[in-house]
């Protein structure tokens, strides 16, 4: 008895520590069982050229690891084959159209300016916004291309800040070919400059007329008169030309920190794939133990083509291959890092593109600088057709998608917000119409045909095209009500260096063009009522879809508006004014830190 006292009182100390441990001391590491998210965005690469989906000669070995660990998704769509309105439809579930991310009227269907007053509008919800609401660490690195202000340089409404995003680095534009020295020359094929040039060679031959009959003593305008005219030309041509070649490096060539400009112009050349890198690899670090959610959207592998030295020359596509090969690098080390910290199994990880691969990247000397769409027809900007909408897309999430999984049904790149939300616990907003469907009774295999009976497809304001999957069979149905008028002979828009979406530009068709997408992917079999029996009952079925979604829309105002699309001098970000150049490089770990790339050899066929 005299014993068990002192054992007793040493007990009663040890539960008295462990009741105090319990309730005033929270370990280090979340219970919160919630997937991670790392969505990661590739600018302008085509579904040819990644190995998983075809191509025997480019270097993604990582990109395919993502597919035999997870999904590929073949027949993953873009809402719009253009940058802006694509990256809006995929942060919000909803087509373009809806929120005045569709241009009418011209063809600039892009954000041309930072100091422009367009951009995403404040009313819409991002599904960053959702998960940062619901407890998520949230970050956008890379580019942004969604508007920045709207009336004065600094109130930044636009700003991923005020999107859900906690932090962002990165540019909130994209990169234009300006960003990299020379590639002005990248100009002269475009139609708006050999217009602009045409233009001023009429008006000097005219005035040179003018000049000549004045000398002969025809002309009795005044000697003031002749003289102005005969300037007139020079004087636009010569800061007009300069606009062209120069204004993207000071105005748009810019790096954000959350709201602070850290270079202007940014070097694509040396640091900028590493500098991104830097930051996603430490966000990843610094939120290992709380849900978060990476976005890491490339300026890759958009014009003007950039790469580290260590990738020059290495792959066997020039400039653009090395491109690609560089980015699936960057790629493998955000999964070495999520593996590193032990994340792998509670980390949904998504990779795609914004569109598909830019046909019209041709240099002046004939190198391509754009991507290849397979068997594809078309490209970026142009509408309905595959090969701009189609895009390379693979996932990964082991605890509930199998290795190796392969989804053929439509899907969409609005699909992605309800999916995450719904992985994330949060609720879809009910008070405006979400287009996107879950992905995951598919991705699970709970699902074998698509939710999406109808999907539409845009060119800017005009509906181009709508693809229809019946509940039965395992046909898929495309008509295209309007198509791009390409250069003859050529299947693309080379001398404008991009189809435009005009009546100037496009075909109509009454009835529609249809194709069996199923059988069909290249889109050169055309369906009639001469070859296909169900020709008017499929049409009406489109027809009757294509008439449902016209019912959902409202007017909106247009964020690709004149005035809203033009450049505000007095909204034009500047660091060190007047020079408005600056170069922090404030990024850490050090850029040596990185791993050195070591090429893997690849199969010739």
């Amino acid at each position: 008895m005299l014993y068990s006292v002192p054992t007793n009182r040493r007990c009663s100390h040890l539960w008295v520590a462990i009741l105090f441990l319990t309730t005033f001391w929270t370990p280090a590491i979340s219970d919160d069982t919630r997937p991670n998210f790392v969505l990661i965005m590739v600018d302008d690469l085509g579904i040819g050229d990644v190995g998983c989906f075809g191509n025997g000669t480019m270097r993604t070995p990582n990109i395919d690891r993502i597919a035999s660990e997870g999904a590929k998704l073949t027949q993953h769509l873009t809402a719009e084959a253009i940058c802006t309105p694509s990256r809006a439809a995929f942060l919000t579930g909803r087509y373009p159209v809806r929120m005045g991310m569709a241009a009418g009227g011209h063809n600039w269907r892009y954000l041309p300016f930072v100091a422009g007053a367009g951009g995403l509008p404040q009313n819409e919800t991002t599904f960053a916004t959702l998960l940062k609401d619901a407890g998520y660490s949230t970050a956008l690195v890379g580019k942004w291309h969604l508007g920045l202000n709207c009336e004065t340089r600094d109130d930044h409404c636009h700003h991923p800040n005020k999107h859900g995003f906690d932090f962002f680095f990165g540019t909130p534009i994209t990169n234009f070919r300006e960003c990299a020295d020379g590639a002005e020359t990248m100009y002269v094929n475009t139609r708006t400059y050999k217009r602009m040039r045409n233009g001023c060679m009429v008006l000097f031959i005219c005035s040179l007329t003018l000049l000549l009959l004045k000398v002969m003593g025809k002309n009795k305008m005044s000697w003031k008169t002749v003289v102005a005219l005969l300037l007139i030309a020079p004087g636009f041509w010569i800061p007009s030309r300069f606009f062209f070649s120069h204004r993207l490096r000071w105005m748009n060539c810019i790096l954000m920190n959350n709201d602070k400009l850290v270079a202007q112009p940014f070097d694509l050349e040396d640091d900028l794939t590493p500098r991104l890198l830097a930051k996603s690899l430490n966000f990843l670090r610094e939120n290992q133990n709380r849900p978060f959610l990476l976005y890491h959207s490339f300026l890759k592998v958009h014009t003007a083509l950039f790469a580290t030295e260590r990738f020059r020359g290495r792959s066997q596509h020039g400039p653009y291959g090395d491109n690609v090969e560089e980015m699936d690098w960057a790629v493998g080390e955000i999964l070495k890092e999520i593996d590193r910290l032990g994340m792998s199994e509670n980390t949904f990880v998504y990779l795609s593109s914004d569109n598909g691969g830019h046909l019209e990247e041709i240099t002046p000397e004939g190198e391509v600088h754009g991507g290849w769409n397979g068997i594809y027809k078309g490209g970026k900007s142009m509408g309905g057709w595959e090969g701009g909408i189609r895009v390379p897309t693979v996932l990964r999430w082991p605890r509930q998608i199998r290795p190796g999984t392969v989804i053929s049904e439509p899907t969409s790149m609005m699909d992605v917000f309800p999916t995450v939300l719904k992985l994330a616990g949060s609720e879809t907003p009910e008070d405006r119409v979400i287009d996107g469907r879950d992905m995951m009774p598919l991705l699970a295999g709970d699902r074998t045909v698509t939710e999406h009976e109808f999907l539409i497809h845009y060119c800017g304001q005009s509906l181009a095209a709508a693809r229809y999957r019946p509940l039965t069979g395992n046909s898929v149905y495309k008509a295209h009500y309007i198509t791009p008028i390409w250069d003859e002979g050529t299947g693309a828009c080379y001398s404008a260096f991009g189809c435009s979406c005009d009546d100037r530009w496009v075909t109509h068709h009454d009835p529609p063009l249809l194709f069996d997408i199923t059988n069909d992917p290249s889109e050169s079999k055309l369906m009639t009522p001469e070859n296909e029996p169900k020709f008017a009952e499929i049409v009406a079925n489109i027809s009757r879809g294509v008439e449902m979604h016209k019912t959902t829309l409202v007017p909106v105002e247009s964020q690709f508006s004149y005035r809203n699309i033009l450049w505000r001098p007095w909204m034009q970000p500047c660091c060190n004014f007047p020079y408005c150049s600056c170069n922090l490089n404030e990024t850490s770990p050090t850029l040596e830190t990185l791993p050195v790339y070591e090429p893997e050899s690849i199969s010739e066929s």
